[in-house]
């Protein structure tokens, strides 16, 4: 169900912690639900002497894919139209993730009301790694 138009204010945010000191083995488990083993993301030689990173990162899709959170946890799946972001950084194992979600506007379509959000994820240090969009669909 989607939330309603009156429980959406302009300006209004959430702020998620997404993960507190990211390992290893999630960013592998990741790999393995995603199917992705680029050894970028897999392999610390590879990652380290091959491609001269100071070790492996998390995949961009997994960091988009916890950024969400923040929206869902605050309106649900199903209400979701879209949903976009921009890689800024990379995300390293240790890193800390914290997720904020911010309403932009509200409009009136021919469909319905909807909601547009901003959301950006940083680390520990207060680095963007994530920005992005989304609209969610509300009930009037």
């Amino acid at each position: 169900m989607s939330p309603h138009v009156d429980d959406i204010k302009v300006g209004e945010s959430r702020e998620n912690v997404l993960v507190d000191d990211l390992k290893r083995t999630r960013i592998v488990q990741y790999a393995g639900a995603s199917g992705d083993f680029n050894p970028l993301h897999t392999d610390h030689v590879f990652a380290t002497e091959a491609a001269g990173y100071p070790g492996v990162f998390a995949h961009g899709m997994m960091t988009m894919g916890m950024t969400g959170r923040v929206l869902t946890d605050w309106v649900g799946v199903e209400p979701l139209l879209n949903y976009g972001v921009r890689f800024k950084a990379q995300v390293w194992p240790g890193d800390t993730l914290t997720a904020t979600a911010t309403v932009e506007s509200v409009e009136d379509t021919p469909a319905g009301p909807v909601a547009h959000f901003s959301l950006r994820t940083v680390n520990q240090h207060g680095a963007e790694v994530v920005t992005g969009t989304a609209t969610v669909r509300l009930e009037s």
